[in-house]
């Protein structure tokens, strides 16, 4: 795990205020990482609702598999993570360690297996013993605690920097609800469903149907509008847990206008934490906000955006502090989408660049010059042709990238 912090962090983890239903343990299981937890229990009181969005990876996790027959029971008693392996692409071997570790789990919490969610972490490829996770479980029992949010963020960390944590408050109902959430990821990162790891707790009491709309709704604006690297997990899993503890009126139509406060948090939430994988995205010095208006439609600016966010010349442009304009046309005209040359314009930091097809008369770089040496870097593309609007966040692109991909497995 890296040991330097990124310049891009949070002055410090947030405070997450305990929550009624659910309790959290963590442990080291000695699977990779001494000296640190490494395993996460939480344990959910009876009535729990969950929703979740998982990888689309053709190559997902055994857990990821686990999860997605699940999910449909709508139930969850315990969830289990492990930071360190990722038991993708461990054959039957991994299938046989889930099983293990999901009989371990419901034993402890006295429910069915398919009220127990798993999830892995770490390098993919390396079979784990059936017990590895398992054996630590029965003693997490007696440290399992409702305030624990921090060490339970800290312990699916793997090459992150620094812990994510997110929380807020809404009204409900007549009743004051809480969401926390925390997640894990910084390589990686290029979703295609929810984030790398994260997990989503309220005390509201929300039907599971109603959780899955919102959460599969607002993963597409923020946990999907986020890129590192290009790359999208074997293990990606997002999962929104409700424990009915706060005595609002059970909330059973995604239609229900009282859940309109709710909704809000629950975005900010998510949009909170998606972002700071961003900002602790491997070797980033830079957070980049890319925002598409004008274009053919929603799914074509944000296609349009994530290209640029992806593209290595505009993330090494943006790391060496050299406003290359060339290289956001280039990106925009190779998306595939509809673009008119002598329409686009492009704006960094507030000054416009280019327009009708050619840089702005007498534009003068010093500003966008100044602009990029900042930790915070605005880029608005405009296509002028179609009510279409997305904004889009990643990071620049360093050697630090390199010098951590390039070690991982020693």
């Amino acid at each position: 795990m890296a040991t330097t912090v990124s310049p891009l962090a949070p002055a410090a983890f947030p405070s997450l205020p305990p929550m009624a239903g659910v309790r959290f343990a963590t442990a080291n299981s000695g699977i990779r990482y001494k000296g640190r937890d490494d395993v996460l229990l939480a344990v959910f009181d009876a009535g729990t609702t969950v929703a979740g969005v998982l990888t689309r990876s053709k190559t997902a996790s055994a857990p990821v598999e686990w999860c997605r027959m699940a999910l449909p029971h709508g139930q969850a008693r315990a969830l289990v993570v492990n930071a360190g392996n990722a038991n993708a692409f461990t054959g039957k071997a991994g299938n046989a360690t889930v099983q293990a570790t999901v009989r371990a789990a419901a034993e402890l919490a006295g429910c069915a297996p398919e009220e127990v969610y798993v999830a892995s972490t770490g390098v993919i490829g390396i079979p784990l013993a059936p017990d590895a996770i398992g054996r630590v479980l029965p003693g997490m029992a007696g440290s399992l605690s409702e305030d624990g949010w921090e060490k339970a963020a800290r312990a699916i960390m793997t090459t992150d920097t620094f812990p994510k944590g997110a929380t807020r408050t809404a009204q409900l109902g007549g009743k004051t609800v809480t969401i926390n959430g925390f997640c894990k990821g910084s390589g990686m990162i290029a979703p295609d469903m929810a984030t790398m790891l994260g997990y989503i707790v309220t005390d509201a009491a929300i039907a599971a149907p109603v959780l899955q709309s919102m959460l599969s709704e607002f993963t597409e604006r923020t946990f999907n509008a986020i890129t590192v690297d290009g790359d999208t997990s074997t293990s990606d899993t997002l999962q929104l847990f409700a424990t009915g503890k706060a005595g609002n009126t059970p909330v059973t139509h995604r239609e229900d206008p009282a859940l309109a406060d709710f909704r809000t948090a629950l975005e900010a939430v998510m949009l909170d934490l998606a972002q700071q994988i961003v900002r602790d995205g491997e070797g980033a010095t830079k957070f980049v906000t890319v925002t598409v208006t004008g274009a053919e439609s929603d799914a074509a600016a944000k296609h349009i955006g994530l290209t640029v966010a992806n593209s290595p010349l505009v993330k090494t442009a943006v790391a060496g502090e050299d406003a290359n304009w060339g290289r956001i046309v280039a990106a925009i005209g190779r998306a595939g989408e509809k673009a008119d040359r002598d329409r686009i314009r492009i704006t960094i930091g507030g000054t416009l660049i280019c327009a009708d097809g050619m840089e702005v008369p007498g534009y003068d770089e010093a500003p966008v010059a100044a602009h990029m040496k900042g930790k915070e870097i605005d880029m608005l593309i405009d296509l002028g042709i179609g009510p279409g609007k997305s904004t889009v966040w990643t990071c620049d692109l360093t050697h630090g990238y390199i010098d951590i991909n390039g070690s991982y497995r020693s």
